[in-house]
């Protein structure tokens, strides 16, 4: 490994988080479909999630589809839900050999009984994974799974710690992300872990995701590497 890259990566990340934005963008860029645009972002999914856990970080998240998404025309959501289909049939087995377990958070009940059924297969395959988490969030919203924490607590009839609210969520046992990267320009949470990111460092590039290559990780981890986290000590 180079000097330079040893640097970068003196200091890494337990837990990236990506929004992956600008997927649309790239096509219309390139006169092509959004669909191509979609495809060319799921490539770049994969190859990204596989630089992010070669440089150590222990989980990666990805978020694959909002709950506001879901409202964009259903031609396009049914290419989407093709190519989960794909991910899930091509490359759960590749997760399994690399020891990198898969996770899904989200709104199950929003997605097509067939993909909710990949999904299970998917995290009962992967679940003796050791190397790394890759969690996707499908039919995710931050807000959304604030609430149904709220409404399990209220259910309990009890006030709730820090830590007993977050064993609620839909990340419960997993980091805080350190870093979230947002591709595409927009400078925003867009509803995406909401409760997880009160820490989180924050990098934002107008790089489109499926433009967003290995060279662009390790500068995000370069600029993530140099910042001082005091947590709001002093």
């Amino acid at each position: 490994m180079k000097k330079k890259q040893t640097e970068t990566l003196a200091r890494i990340p337990r837990h990236i988080a990506v929004i992956m934005d600008g997927n649309g963008r790239w096509a219309k860029k390139r006169l092509l479909p959004r669909s191509a645009g979609h495809r060319a972002g799921m490539n770049r999914m994969i190859e990204l999630a596989e630089c992010i856990f070669s440089r150590g970080v222990e989980c990666c998240t990805m978020y694959a589809l909002s709950t506001e998404n879901l409202s964009r025309p259903q031609e396009e959501l049914d290419g989407l839900y093709s190519l989960f289909r794909e991910y899930f049939r091509k490359n759960v087995e590749t997760l399994k050999k690399k020891e990198i377990a898969l996770k899904i958070i989200g709104d199950a009940s929003l997605l097509p009984e067939d993909i909710r059924l990949l999904t299970q297969a998917g995290e009962e395959k992967t679940a003796g994974g050791k190397k790394g988490t890759l969690v996707l969030a499908i039919g995710y919203g931050g807000r959304q799974e604030i609430l149904a924490a709220v409404n399990e607590a209220v259910k309990r009839g009890k006030q709730l710690t820090e830590a007993e609210f977050a064993s609620l969520l839909d990340t419960q046992g997993l980091p805080d992300p350190d870093l979230l990267i947002r591709t595409g320009k927009e400078q925003r949470l867009s509803n995406f872990l909401l409760w997880q990111s009160a820490y989180t460092e924050f990098y934002f590039t107008e790089t489109l995701f499926p433009d967003f290559s290995e060279k662009e990780l390790d500068r995000a981890l370069s600029d993530y590497a140099a910042r001082e986290r005091r947590f709001g000590k002093i």
